[in-house]
């Protein structure tokens, strides 16, 4: 691995350790289906690095949980917007 992506993942794991989610239940991010997300959109909501989050998840695809206070569905309904 090149030094650019050893960057990257330093800057991912940044953000990830001051995430309030590290320090909370990682069940309440990924409810079963029809399951309730508001515990985990209610921690998002005070965490610092929300946007960083959000960003990841979009640029990363990811199709499971909450990422940057946004299901899944959210998320792909902002990606649809920015079309």
């Amino acid at each position: 691995m090149g030094l650019l992506g050893m960057g990257l993942a330093d800057d991912v794991a940044s953000w990830q350790e001051r995430a309030l989610c590290a320090e909370t239940d990682p069940e309440a991010f990924f409810p079963e289906k029809g399951g309730s997300t508001r515990e985990a959109k209610k921690i998002c909501t005070g965490c610092e690095v929300k946007a960083e989050c959000l960003e990841y998840a979009l640029a990363n695809d990811e199709r499971f949980g909450i990422w940057g206070g946004l299901s899944e569905r959210e998320r792909r309904r902002l990606r649809r917007r920015a079309i």
